[in-house]
């Protein structure tokens, strides 16, 4: 995807990349831009500095697998100048890169073309829109944890807790750094050196009141990660709390039948005493009073620990 103010490059080779990016970069940006997408799901943090006479940007767009279970980034870097704006997307292993269509089609609904720092905002809002879907998808795995608390075994509640606990805490690794880059445009701190007149800034006034519009929906989004950690922390402490119930009810239980099974062992230990004058040795019934003694207060003590749900 190319025009006058933006081009767009997919894992770009060194020789491709130099086509299009201004000669004055220094070593690190270079780095930046040429070092693949790691295999493993290991991303960079984001960033948007101004590096003299142009701007590097690296953004990570979050994509949710339901599915599969699964969350990764993709990753897509810019090169902003007066003049051009060079996005280089980078394939997450064998994932689908980031799409920009829609950025395309935002840049071509103006009646002139987009000018770079426009299109970057175009670009910047997108990923600010990516976090806020993935968080409302998030709230809706908690509601379903919610619902099926009672019905799932523990394990599977644990594990789910877990899982999404772990992509809330990843969320906001990403999430921060990305707000606080977009905070330094709507501050005026990320520009391209030198003086120019006001219609040749990189970032004027106009695309920083709409970059303050995407630093709104960040803020929103890091709202939404702690209000979902909120309600983590209640399903879990729910979970705790059903756990600690079911021991409860475990205990009783087991002292029920530990009590059932104590009488007639003290019935059993009483008669079983080595002594010659025990007054039921010597009587005919003495077997069947023993026995017809055990029966009785176990069943006694049966009926009692029914009618208080012991059992």
């Amino acid at each position: 995807m190319a025009s006058d103010t933006w081009t767009d490059l997919l894992d770009p080779d060194e020789a491709e990349l130099r086509e299009q990016v201004p000669d004055n970069l220094r070593p690190d940006a270079w780095q930046e831009l040429l070092r693949p997408a790691d295999p493993h799901g290991v991303v960079p943090r984001p960033t948007i500095k101004s590096h003299g006479s142009y701007v590097l940007g690296l953004l990570l767009v979050p994509v949710a697998v339901p599915e599969e279970d699964l969350l990764y980034y993709e990753e897509v870097d810019f090169v902003l100048t007066r003049e051009r704006l060079v996005t280089v997307r980078k394939t997450p292993g064998s994932r689908p890169p980031y799409d920009p269509a829609s950025i395309a089609e935002l840049s071509e609904a103006q009646h002139n073309e987009a000018s770079p720092g426009m299109i970057a905002y175009y670009l910047t809002d997108d990923v600010a829109e990516r976090f806020l879907d993935l968080l409302d998808d998030i709230h809706g795995e908690v509601d379903e944890i919610e619902e099926e608390v009672d019905k799932w075994s523990l394990e599977k509640v644990r594990r789910r807790l877990s899982g999404l606990r772990h992509d809330l805490l990843h969320v906001r690794k990403i999430l921060a750094p990305t707000r606080d880059s977009v905070r330094e445009i709507v501050d005026g701190r990320v520009d391209i050196e030198g003086r120019m007149p006001f219609s040749r800034e990189v970032f004027p006034r106009a695309i920083k009141s709409e970059f303050a519009t995407t630093y709104d929906k960040l803020l929103r989004a890091g709202e939404a990660i702690e209000f979902a950690r909120d309600l983590l922390a209640a399903v879990r402490d729910y979970q705790q709390a059903r756990v600690a119930i079911d021991q409860n009810e475990v205990t009783k239980k087991l002292t029920a039948i530990a009590s059932m099974v104590l009488l007639p062992t003290f019935i059993v230990g009483l008669y079983g005493q080595n002594f010659v004058h025990t007054p039921e040795y010597h009587w005919r019934f003495g077997y069947a009073w023993s026995w017809s003694l055990i029966i009785v207060t176990t069943v006694a003590q049966f009926v009692y620990f029914r009618r208080r749900r012991w059992l």
